[in-house]
């Protein structure tokens, strides 16, 4: 796995775990496009890695806020690095419409073949900041399937059975082991 953030290397082993899958983590310089898309997005970090014959993936993933259009979706990185989670939540100040769908989008190489395994899940924009576990936007999003907790005040495996990252990852995972 080509990223440079532990937490989503973490969150993605093991979910690969279960399917009996070690999955490396992978530095590499990370080059990353703003795009509109996702899958776009993963594509092209992807194609700057050298193909040197072993498999790789690239994920990128983003939150979704319905009452600004999707907004920051492919941008949600950008987005947290400049206005921050208090920032997020100014813009929701007073916003009763907090409907969100956090996504997640793998783009995995083996053998010269691309594939792409997306995971979404959706849910609701907090208050508040709420938990230190998980990392970016997990202290502010309530999943739907969820009990009212946002993903940070999750165990990292509660937040697994739920999350988009995880869904995305498990479908990588069911199809290597369907591949073997």
């Amino acid at each position: 796995m080509a990223t440079g953030n532990r937490h989503k290397h973490r969150e993605a082993a093991a979910v690969l775990a279960e399917h009996g899958v070690d999955l490396r983590q992978m530095e590499a310089r990370r080059v990353e496009i703003q795009a509109d898309d996702l899958a776009d997005i993963a594509a092209y970090s992807l194609g700057a890695i050298p193909d040197d014959g072993r498999p790789v993936l690239v994920e990128d993933a983003g939150i979704f806020i319905d009452r600004y259009g999707g907004f920051p979706g492919p941008y949600s990185s950008y987005a947290l690095r400049t206005i921050r989670l208090p920032g997020v939540l100014k813009l929701m100040d007073g916003v009763e419409e907090r409907r969100a769908t956090f996504q997640s989008v793998i783009a995995f190489r083996h053998g010269g073949e691309v594939m792409f395994f997306r995971g979404s899940v959706r849910g609701r924009i907090a208050d508040a900041i709420r938990g230190s576990g998980g990392f970016g936007y997990d202290p502010i999003f309530i999943p739907d399937e969820g009990d009212g907790r946002t993903f940070g005040e999750m165990t990292p495996r509660e937040k697994n059975a739920l999350s988009h990252r995880a869904r995305a990852f498990r479908g990588l995972g069911e199809w290597l082991a369907s591949a073997e």
